[in-house]
């Protein structure tokens, strides 16, 4: 009896208790449904397409999560300075995006593996004089960035004498910048460079081809919710595994191919 006493009381030290039976996987499959924050617009990732159908890679890969779980799901739209406050409220369960985890977020937010490697790229209207990485560095070039986002620090660093002008808001306000004359050049994540420009006649861009950083992107949870970081993760290596993230990824970011269905 005191040799169990002993056991139950260590147990609890380490902060296993019968309790922790009761997590977040055990609300979301209760309640029947799993809540994620996703970018208001944000493709290839996250987007509403011409049917007016919420889609993208990282939605996609979430409907695949609650399709696991066997729960609904239902996406919850936030621009991209929204995101982390919707999950640190509890108002989201998990956040998908196309995230790099940072240490300063880190410091918020519990993220899960890398589902994929990206970096930042810088772009300029079509025939404007800003047709290289070097002629946006000229002093006084105003360089468009999302507010908080890694393509500002990223964009700081590359472009010492530049006015830089940070947008909060999502990487779509970016593009806008430039093409209304706004800005010179932005800079952002070249799969969401190459996916929002979709969105306006072809041509309208140029698109440097230098990447200036490698960045891992990765799905987040709360720091309390330990059960889902870990089941989000082997989920990663499930899809990874039997090959349905390299159908997404090839789909929503290496090719066009989306451009065509949505």
């Amino acid at each position: 009896m005191k040799i169990a006493n002993l056991f139950v009381a260590g147990l609890a030290l380490m902060g296993i208790t019968s309790a922790a039976n009761a997590g977040t996987l055990d609300d979301i499959v209760k309640r029947g449904e799993l809540r994620v924050a996703v970018q208001t617009q944000g493709p290839p990732f996250s987007m509403v397409d011409q049917a007016g159908k919420r889609t993208g890679s990282s939605v996609e890969l979430a409907e695949l999560m609650a399709k696991e779980m066997g729960v609904k799901i239902t996406f919850l739209d936030f621009d991209w300075d929204g995101l982390i406050p919707a999950l640190l409220s509890s108002k989201a369960d998990l956040l998908v995006a196309d995230m790099t985890p940072t240490l300063p977020r880190a410091m918020k937010v519990a993220f899960t593996k890398p589902f994929m490697f990206t970096g930042s790229t810088v772009f300029s209207k079509a025939g404007s004089k800003f047709t290289t990485l070097e002629s946006c560095k000229a002093a006084g070039t105003k360089i468009a960035v999302l507010l908080g986002a890694t393509g500002e620090k990223v964009a700081k660093a590359t472009f010492p004498e530049a006015d830089i002008k940070s947008y909060k808001g999502g990487g779509p306000l970016l593009l806008d910048a430039v093409n209304n004359g706004q800005a010179d050049c932005g800079v952002n994540d070249v799969s969401a460079v190459k996916g929002q420009s979709a969105a306006y006649p072809a041509d309208t861009f140029t698109i440097m081809p230098e990447v200036l950083s490698k960045e891992p992107l990765a799905f987040a949870t709360r720091y309390d919710e330990q059960d889902l970081l870990i089941w989000m993760n082997l989920f990663l290596d499930q899809v990874a595994i039997d090959g349905r993230l390299q159908k997404n990824l090839d789909y929503w970011v290496n090719s066009d191919a989306w451009k065509k269905d949505h």
